[in-house]
């Protein structure tokens, strides 16, 4: 089995999540994409984050009507800030020898991977695919070396969760950039609303 992990806040998920991860496995031939909210965010301020059990349940929303697509715990209920080696080792003591894992990140992510605790063991752990960001132009100097990872195009959405927690505070629809259950979850949990900056 070759599954794709991805990884983020997901604060919330939206729509261009979600074709990254359809938009990677094509590329890449995977079977399965686990997608992984992070418990406590290692490069953001958590007084900044929605709870990881919300993060986790809108996730959980907009993966149900794909069979594609499943949302891990692994790093939810792993006290402590989340790291991708660790999460990687979990994932493939419980996935089993069988599973070839695929770290999918973006080209914005990748730029500084080389950054990340324990990130030599990466390559051991995963094959990286990195997707192309409309919103971003990578540098290449900063990106892994070429050969060391499966790129994948950009994808034509242009949504970010920042942009999404602003509508949300200013009162305007987020209809058709997140799931229809996302916006309804969001509305019903209060989520974003009177929560300063981005």
């Amino acid at each position: 089995m070759r599954i794709g992990i991805m990884g983020g806040t997901f604060d919330p998920i939206h729509h261009a999540h979600l074709h990254n991860a359809a938009m990677a496995a094509a590329a890449c031939g995977l079977d399965h994409v686990v997608l992984v909210p992070t418990g406590e965010p290692c490069h953001k301020d958590p007084r900044g984050v929605s709870p990881s059990a919300d993060r986790f349940t809108m996730a959980e929303i907009a993966c149900r009507p794909d069979p594609l697509l499943s949302v891990s715990r692994v790093e939810v209920d792993r006290p402590g800030p989340s790291y991708t080696v660790p999460t990687l080792r979990e994932l493939h003591r419980t996935l089993g020898p069988a599973a070839e894992l695929f770290l999918i990140v973006g080209t914005d992510t990748a730029e500084g991977i080389t950054h990340w605790y324990e990130a030599e063991a990466i390559p051991r752990l995963a094959r990286l695919v990195v997707v192309g960001r409309a919103d971003h132009v990578p540098d290449p100097a900063r990106l892994p070396r070429s050969g060391t990872y499966d790129p994948v195009p950009a994808s034509p959405w242009r949504i970010s969760s920042t942009q999404i927690r602003a509508r949300v505070r200013a009162g305007r629809p987020v209809r058709y950039l997140v799931p229809d259950g996302v916006a309804a979850y969001i509305a019903e949990r209060g989520l974003y609303v009177g929560r300063p900056g981005g």
